[in-house]
């Protein structure tokens, strides 16, 4: 294996299971050093077990919808590996169910980790690499949500969709600025990960106030939606091993967006064939 990386450190979001599991198991075969950050300490302590890494893992619990937590992570990366070269703002959530049915905390909650954990790991991170001014990589993990809307996920949607944005936003920034900080938006379809089960690590401030909210998860339609998802994550034909093994080749590509399933470019070009009739349509 090319190990162009070695040497480097990397933080990771949502480090304890899926694909952040295996980007931090990746990043310790390119010989990187790694800090794993999750808000599950038990799933945080047995995958860094598992990665059977020597000195070169650093766990952190973290909240990365809450910025100051994740600058708690900063200083104890700083302290204990020096200077960060890679962020992989990764960690995510998913709630299905329809768009009517989301309450103000289930938006809060998706949009916090989803796009907050994006957002706070650039302002947290990125001025650090600015000024250590080595050669960096930030990836941000959106979705093929970002560019399509499944049903039945309409904050994970809206989530996804404004990651890609950002990403697209902070890219042309630093091109435009000759930084040598590179960015690329990580755009999986589904991967068999827990994401269907992220209600297991919810903060209690984001739970429903009222308590006919809490009954309303029980509704038929709710629940149809909920086991349309996890069939469909269960059923995702690339492992999270394959999506780190993408990303981290995509990374020395320099290449922005990623997308490890190419499958799903007819749905994409579908898309984007009705945004340009719709075009011609305004034009005529």
């Amino acid at each position: 294996m090319s190990r162009p990386f070695a040497g480097q450190t990397a933080v990771i979001t949502g480090a304890a299971s899926g694909i952040g599991l295996a980007l931090s198991a990746c990043a310790i075969e390119h010989g990187m050093n790694v800090v794993m950050v999750d808000l599950d300490q038990a799933a945080l302590d047995e995958s860094s077990r598992s990665i059977n890494a020597c000195n070169n893992v650093l766990t952190c619990l973290a909240d990365v919808s809450v910025e100051e937590s994740l600058a708690a992570v900063r200083e104890a990366a700083l302290d204990r590996f020096g200077d960060i070269q890679m962020l992989f703002n990764n960690a995510g959530v998913l709630l299905a169910k329809p768009a009517w049915e989301y309450t103000a905390e289930d938006w809060a909650w998706v949009l916090g980790v989803n796009l907050g954990g994006v957002t706070n790991g650039i302002r947290v991170f990125l001025p650090h690499m600015q000024r250590h001014g080595k050669s960096a990589w930030v990836v941000n993990t959106a979705s093929v949500a970002g560019f399509l809307s499944p049903s039945g996920l309409a904050a994970y949607n809206a989530s996804k969709q404004a990651v890609v944005a950002v990403s697209e936003t902070l890219h042309h920034e630093l091109q435009e600025s000759g930084s040598g900080i590179g960015v690329s938006v990580l755009c999986p379809a589904w991967v068999p990960t827990r994401i269907d089960q992220s209600e297991r690590i919810r903060p209690d401030r984001f739970m429903p106030i009222r308590a006919e909210m809490v009954a309303d998860a029980l509704d038929g339609a709710v629940m149809d939606h909920a086991m349309s998802i996890r069939s469909a994550v269960s059923k995702g034909k690339l492992s999270p091993v394959d999506i780190a093994r993408i990303t981290f080749s995509a990374i020395e590509q320099k290449q922005f967006y990623i997308f490890p399933h190419p499958r799903i470019l007819p749905a994409l070009e579908e898309r984007f064939e009705s945004v340009r009739q719709a075009c011609h349509q305004a034009a005529s």
